[in-house]
């Protein structure tokens, strides 16, 4: 009622005013654009992305197997999108887990630095197209190329190398049971050493890369591809 007689009221004031017939215009436009501010607030999305860098995490799938990864944990840009893919490549912060912060500009001042330690945990999802597991290769590729002694380095984690001219040569196998770790590791040479741990998840074969100067807290290490696991598989 209350508006019908102000259009009423704005309907006589036109007739007596020739430019008085703005006035309902005005009013209308006014009415209009708040009714459709209203309406894009209500129907906005409230997901909590970030317009700058997309949603937090990425559901992927990876040899018909499907995993939640972090966006931001996503080393190659064309990788981060959703849906079905034949590899996605990852890196993480060790011993936080997070993502790794956004590399910093490079500037005059700074290109001369010391190189900053490796700290990051990398890994590489890739559909296994029926390949041998990595757990069958451990029981029956490697032990052919194996020196017969092996040496424990810490509590509960042992080695042995591989023989010399074989094809892992320059190359020690790390295995340890609880936590359980097996880990295939370069030699520090001119360049530190690194290793590269694998397991199979369905469709999908996990490696886990780190250095090999880690291994010196290698309970830690095991801990967190078991964490890095359960994050993005989130099955046992």
């Amino acid at each position: 009622m209350t508006l019908l007689s102000t259009a009423q009221h704005l309907a006589r004031s036109s007739r007596s005013n020739p430019r008085a017939h703005l006035v309902p215009i005005a009013v209308g436009g006014a009415l209009a654009a708040g009714a459709i501010a209203l309406v894009a607030y209500l129907l906005w999305p409230t997901w909590g992305t970030d317009p700058a860098r997309g949603p937090g995490r990425l559901p992927v799938s990876v040899g018909g197997t499907l995993f939640n990864v972090p966006t931001a944990a996503i080393r190659r840009k064309i990788q981060r999108h959703s849906g079905p893919q034949e590899r996605v490549d990852l890196s993480f912060t060790f011993p936080s887990l997070e993502p790794p912060e956004a590399p910093k500009h490079v500037s005059a001042d700074t290109v001369e630095e010391q190189p900053q330690p490796i700290d990051r945990i990398f890994v590489s999802i890739s559909a296994h197209r029926d390949s041998l597991a990595p757990d069958m290769r451990v029981r029956t590729i490697y032990p052919r190329y194996l020196e017969q002694a092996s040496t424990p380095v810490e509590d509960g984690l042992t080695l042995r190398a591989f023989k010399d001219g074989s094809p892992y040569g320059s190359e020690d196998l790390f295995v340890a049971t609880n936590p359980a770790l097996t880990a295939r590791c370069t030699r520090d040479a001119a360049t530190p050493g690194m290793c590269l741990s694998e397991r199979r998840i369905d469709g999908a074969d996990l490696t886990f890369r780190f250095p090999r100067s880690w291994l010196a807290q290698w309970r830690d290490v095991a801990n967190a591809m078991e964490r890095l696991t359960v994050q993005m598989y989130g099955r046992k």
